[in-house]
């Protein structure tokens, strides 16, 4: 998990063995794990289907990428239509020679059509009102930062964030860290600086930018001030 700092730096969740992450004396940071956002289950997870299922879902995903009909497949894998869509359907248990056929048909590994059931997929779910509260000292009085939820596998993170400046916020615009930044604006006013440019963000204004240049808040207009904040990094 990584999040800015008020000096610039950036905290990241490297070690995965604690659900709280410290910081140095006086900009203490209480995170909690992306995997314990939502009330619910947000753990990487396999789908509820069959293998036969997965299976049948992965071959005509793959016939209709390569624009084939079924009665196309069925002939170079020299099986019956009928047969390829009880296999598409997931009704019956093919056997490997009939699937090593159709992945010769198909031009793909026969790992890649049973690889389809051990695929784990993210979800983190978060109900209104209980995204995780990211308290933070220093120079960000009254900025409120609520974690959204934490992509947790795959080579990008992708950390989605609602942020609201009350009117005792102090403006800050020193944030710098890795990746890219989407903000788009809710309510309020702010002047928000990226590098050497200022722009004067309303509700339905949007700023996409690279991360690695100083930025933030540089002048608070009309509070409170809110907006979603989206940061995209590769991860470590």
């Amino acid at each position: 998990m990584k999040v800015e700092r008020g000096n610039g730096t950036v905290a990241t969740d490297e070690t995965k063995e604690s659900n709280v992450i410290d910081a140095p004396a006086g900009d203490t940071v209480g995170l909690i794990r992306g995997e314990d956002l939502a009330t619910g289950s947000s753990a990487p997870r396999r789908d509820n289907r069959t293998l036969e299922q997965a299976i049948g879902a992965q071959v005509r995903q793959l016939r209709k990428r390569l624009d084939l009909t079924a009665t196309d497949l069925a002939g170079a894998a020299d099986i019956s239509a009928g047969m390829l869509s009880k296999i598409e359907n997931g009704q019956i248990s093919p056997s490997l020679a009939t699937l090593q056929a159709l992945a010769g048909a198909l031009n793909t590994p026969l790992t890649a059509l049973l690889g389809a059931f051990d695929e784990r997929r993210d979800c983190s779910y978060v109900p209104a009102g209980t995204g995780v509260t990211i308290e933070r000292r220093g120079t960000k009085v009254g900025h409120q930062y609520q974690l959204l939820g934490h992509s947790l596998s795959g080579d990008i993170v992708v950390e989605p964030y609602l942020i609201t400046l009350t009117a005792e916020a102090v403006p800050y615009s020193a944030f710098q860290h890795v990746g890219t930044e989407f903000i788009y604006m809710l309510t309020g006013k702010v002047s928000y600086r990226h590098a050497d440019r200022i722009y004067l963000l309303q509700p339905g204004d949007s700023l996409f930018f690279d991360a690695g240049a100083f930025h933030g808040p540089e002048i608070l207009h009309e509070a409170p001030m809110t907006y979603l904040s989206i940061i995209v990094y590769p991860r470590q």
